[in-house]
Order: structure tokens, then C-alpha cells, then sequence
């Protein structure tokens, strides 16, 4: 849905929604005396692969890859006692889907840099290889100054990169903006496959992603 504009209304409506029971059910009161109610979370499996050609194969790659991202960046700084730069917060957001996005945040940052997902697709420069730096979504331009931060520390660290405009993206940060924050906002991620669908990414895009991160914490 994020490359390709008919990919949200073919199939995401009521009427082409089920739930299947791997259960004998044939009633509401069946279904409830399992312990089964209006308003329950269905979890789907993400089926996680990873092939010996360093293929990463799940559901929820977006923003899965992310944030495992984030947790081996700060394990690392842990183990060797490392600091950033500057005074640095780190936020696991969880209604970027639902488009909530980080909308509440510490008053006094001043760049926010939302690590997601590079997207693959026609017309587009990135790669499942590689880290995407995006310069502007569906919400409009990333600050000019963020992105060639981002493309300055990709080209320091040595890292597989691509810079692309995704008009049926949006991000964590937008949603920032939209709350009246003051900050200057960025985007990057390793390239994904068919995010919200069959998700394959590689550990290339991972890895070029990760020197990006660092890149830009300790210039």
C-alpha cells in the first residue's frame, strides 16, 4: 500500500474480511463458550524466516526490522559504555498504523529521525540491500537539513543507500507535526519487499540501515 495506490481498496473492507475458526462451532454462543468475545485482538503467526542467502522473510517486517535495530544499537552502547553526541531519546512508538505516529514527545527535541522502511517498488531507487533515506511522503518534504545529514553520515559509514519520494507513505513523525511540535524530522529504513503483504527485506538493508543510525548519533 505504500507503492502502489489500488493496493488499499481491492480487498481491506468488512466484506472481504473473515475470521476462521480452527474449531466446531456452529453458533455465537459456540464461539463465546470458547472464551472468544467482540472486540478480541487477533495475532497472525509472522511465519520468520531468514534463509542462509540472508533473506529476511516475515509478516511485520515493518516495523519489526526497526526496532530490533534500535535494541542492538543500544545493547551495544551499553556493553561498551559508548555516548552519543548530543542528549538522545530513543522511542518504540506503537499507533504509527492506526496514525496516532509519535504524537507525544519530550518539548524540548529538536530533530527526530523515525526509523521504518525503505520501500521497493517501481520507480523507485531503493532496494531490499540497501538503506532508504526518504525525502518526501504523502505528508509533504523531510527537512532539508535531516536529509543531508542522513545522506552525509550514509556516505562516512560507507553504506548502501538510496534517497526516494514515497506519495503513499506516511510516518511516526508526520503525526509529531501534526501535534504542534517545532522540530526539524527524517525518515529511513531498510528496503522492504510487499510491506503489509508477503514482507522479505535482507540483512544488506539491515546492516546499511545500522551505519546510518550510527553515522548520524555519533558525527
Amino acid at each position: 500500500v505504500h507503492v502502489y495506490p489500488d493496493a488499499a481498496t481491492m480487498t481491506r473492507d468488512a466484506d472481504h474480511l473473515e475470521v476462521r475458526l480452527d474449531e466446531e462451532v456452529k453458533s455465537a454462543e459456540d464461539v463465546k463458550a470458547l472464551g472468544i468475545d467482540n472486540g478480541d485482538f487477533v495475532f497472525i503467526d509472522p511465519k520468520f524466516t531468514m534463509t542462509g542467502s540472508g533473506f529476511l522473510k516475515s509478516r511485520f517486517i515493518d516495523d519489526k526490522a526497526s526496532a530490533v535495530l534500535l535494541l542492538l544499537l543500544l545493547r551495544w552502547c551499553s556493553e561498551k559504555k559508548a555516548a552519543f553526541r548530543h542528549p538522545t531519546r530513543i522511542y518504540f512508538v506503537v499507533y504509527e498504523e492506526v496514525g496516532h505516529g509519535a504524537s507525544a514527545l519530550a518539548r524540548d527535541i529538536d530533530e527526530f529521525v523515525t526509523v521504518d522502511m525503505g520501500c521497493v517498488g517501481l520507480d523507485l531507487a531503493g532496494s531490499e540491500y540497501a538503506v532508504s533515506i526518504c525525502a518526501k511522503d504523502s505528508g509533504g518534504p523531510y527537512s532539508y537539513d535531516v536529509v543531508r545529514k542522513l545522506i552525509a553520515a550514509a556516505k562516512r559509514e560507507g553504506a548502501d543507500y538510496a534517497v526516494d519520494v514515497y506519495p503513499h507513505y506516511g510516518s511516526d513523525v508526520e503525526a509529531t507535526l501534526r501535534a504542534g511540535y517545532d522540530i526539524r524530522h527524517g525518515l529511513i529504513g531498510a528496503g522492504v519487499y510487499a510491506s503489509h503483504g508477503y514482507e522479505r527485506s535482507h540483512r544488506d538493508g539491515a546492516l546499511n540501515t545500522l551505519k546510518v543510525i550510527e553515522g548520524y548519533l555519533f558525527e
